[in-house]
């Protein structure tokens, strides 16, 4: 029988959730660079980073470990 990692699942939602919000701060503050296109790739570059590590995370916290 396994256990699901409670602390991971939380942990990976909240980095879900701080990708989201990094990405939507950034998105208003894109008029105001010099090069929106190149700021918004690579906002997108991290925040993609951010929620395949967070869906790892959720992934392994839910396969769990053994009792």
């Amino acid at each position: 029988m396994r256990s699901i990692n409670l602390r991971m699942i939380i942990a990976g939602i909240l980095l879900i959730i701080l990708g989201v919000g990094f990405y939507a701060v950034m998105l208003s503050a894109a008029p105001n660079s010099t090069d929106p296109t190149a700021l918004m790739q690579t906002v997108g570059s991290v925040s993609g980073v951010a929620m395949g590590i967070s869906l790892v995370l959720i992934v392994i916290g839910l396969i769990g470990k053994k009792v």
